[in-house]
């Protein structure tokens, strides 16, 4: 047997459109592949913003512990540990829900992922907002009278940890789901514009969630938690399966009714249908799903491109500056009411801009930009603080910080904040797609989780060595970006993935 047989052939459909001498693609290609030159229809628009609801959501979670954290320690009377715990289980959630999210995505569909992400979520919303909420209020009815701890459950403060790591999970569930698809819904012209409304979604979540929060107690704050939860449920019903998913379990005549209704029901479905369907079919005779066909190597670049991405993204210091925002800017002397502000409307205009930059210029230069923007905000905001320790420039020194630290915001607000969610998406096949999934956002979370636990450890040890750390990582992705992102814009899913297939074969010939 040949080692093309053996690893996973091409499938001919799709192997004409790849270019044999350069494995990165070519955007001016006149293939007519999958979701080629389709127009963006009212279903296709109401899908994706029932998705990125999703997002929002992630953003409610991610900001939720900063205003909320008086309130909950003051009612609860809570210890700072204690605290600390409920606002770090939250990775711990996402770490486990990035465990089961491919698997699950692949078993039971993209849709129902949502359901169950969106139970778990509204529930974890739930018990946050009624922690202790009955503490001291006398029961009569003769149950409570046979109970020994009549309102343990709702008395104990675990509730809120409780609640914290189940809105993880669901969050944990959807940071792959939703990319995933709305990558396989849209028409590959419009795929990152649609994409990036996830980075959008987010960024506005966390800025409404300080918003509402320094406004409103924290319980209500958790109950308007539960409302993008509920749009999202209710919505999910009305949005058609992702085709792709579809095609993977064999249901044709359904991916064929969903593919209608997302490109409007006087549109052309056939050529793009059977290609969907004939790729899908190629991937599952030649390979098996799971973990152990994610590992041969056909995959490596593919892999190493997600993991690679996330990399760059959690160590190159993102939750460092989102977790820790205001204590930084305290430490350089700069009010950190201003700098919240301002921050927040930078992180909004740079996501906006990005919406209609990055099917225009492409992935790959908007990540270089992005990566070399990190690397220049974490910089200067590191010089900002070696020159405090030298007492040197006092009167610059916090101009300095605000200004590295808008820097890196707007820089990962234009590209890292959105795209390795995109190029996640576009490069992995069907059939590897939800082992790749959950390894790729296994990794993120760990990422997330490693530099929100030792970003205080490190900016006690040295405050201005930590940026400059992070400064060299976000350097080291720029030569990663230059030397080993594939350029997707414009591309069919099957083409960038027969693509990618195809380098390894011509790599190991």
């Amino acid at each position: 047997m040949s080692m093309e047989e053996e690893e996973g052939t091409v499938s001919p459909l799709l192997e004409e459109n790849v270019d044999h001498e350069n494995w990165e693609m070519n955007e001016h290609s006149s293939s007519a592949a999958a979701g080629g030159g389709s127009s963006v229809t009212f279903t296709l628009v109401f899908t994706a913003l029932i998705l990125v609801c999703g997002f929002y959501i992630y953003g409610n979670a991610m900001g939720y512990s900063s205003p909320a954290e008086s309130g909950i320690l003051d009612e609860l009377s809570l210890s700072l540990a204690a605290y600390s715990l409920f606002g770090s289980i939250l990775t711990i959630g996402g770490l486990i829900g990035a465990l089961s999210c491919g698997k699950m995505a692949d078993l039971i569909g993209r849709r129902s992922a949502l359901w169950v992400s969106d139970a778990l979520c509204l529930i974890g919303w739930l018990a946050i907002s009624f922690s202790k909420v009955f503490l001291g209020l006398p029961f009569r009815h003769p149950f409570f009278s046979i109970c020994k701890y009549p309102t343990i459950f709702i008395q104990g403060a675990w509730s809120l940890d409780l609640g914290r790591l189940l809105v993880g999970i669901g969050i944990g569930i959807l940071a792959y789901v939703i990319p995933i698809y709305v990558a396989e819904i849209t028409p590959k012209n419009f795929r990152g514009a649609f994409t990036l409304l996830i980075a959008l979604m987010m960024g506005s979540g966390i800025s409404v969630t300080f918003i509402i929060g320094s406004v409103c107690n924290w319980r209500i704050l958790a109950l308007i938690g539960t409302i993008p939860c509920v749009v999202q449920l209710i919505g999910a019903f009305f949005i058609p399966e992702s085709p792709r998913w579809l095609a993977k379990v064999g249901r044709e005549k359904d991916l064929k009714l969903a593919l209608q209704r997302l490109r409007g029901k006087n549109a052309d479905i056939s050529q793009e249908a059977a290609e969907i369907i004939d790729y899908t079919q190629d991937c599952n005779q030649t390979s098996e799903d799971g973990i152990k066909e994610l590992f041969q190597r056909k995959y490596a670049l593919a892999i190493t491109v997600g993991v690679g991405l996330m990399a760059i993204l959690q160590f190159g210091g993102l939750n460092g500056y989102t977790y820790y925002f205001s204590s930084i800017l305290e430490s350089a002397g700069f009010p950190s009411s201003v700098g919240s502000v301002v921050a927040s409307i930078v992180q909004i205009v740079m996501n906006i801009c990005s919406l209609f930059l990055i099917d225009n210029f492409g992935r790959r230069p908007l990540l270089l930009v992005s990566t070399s923007g990190c690397c220049l905000g974490s910089f200067t905001t590191g010089l900002s603080f070696l020159l405090q320790s030298f007492h040197l420039g006092n009167e610059i020194t916090p101009i300095l910080a605000i200004a590295g630290i808008l820097v890196f915001i707007g820089s990962v607000s234009i590209g890292l904040g959105g795209i390795p969610l995109i190029i996640m998406a576009e490069i992995f096949p069907v059939n590897v797609k939800g082992p790749a999934g959950s390894l790729v956002n296994l990794f993120s979370w760990a990422g997330s989780w490693i530099v929100a636990y030792t970003f205080n450890y490190l900016f006690e040890w040295s405050s201005a060595g930590v940026f400059f750390i992070y400064a060299m990582i976000a350097g080291l992705g720029v030569i990663f970006v230059a030397k080993l992102v594939p350029e997707t814009k414009g591309r069919a899913l099957e083409e960038i993935q027969a693509s990618l297939i195809t380098h390894y074969h011509q790599e190991s010939v």
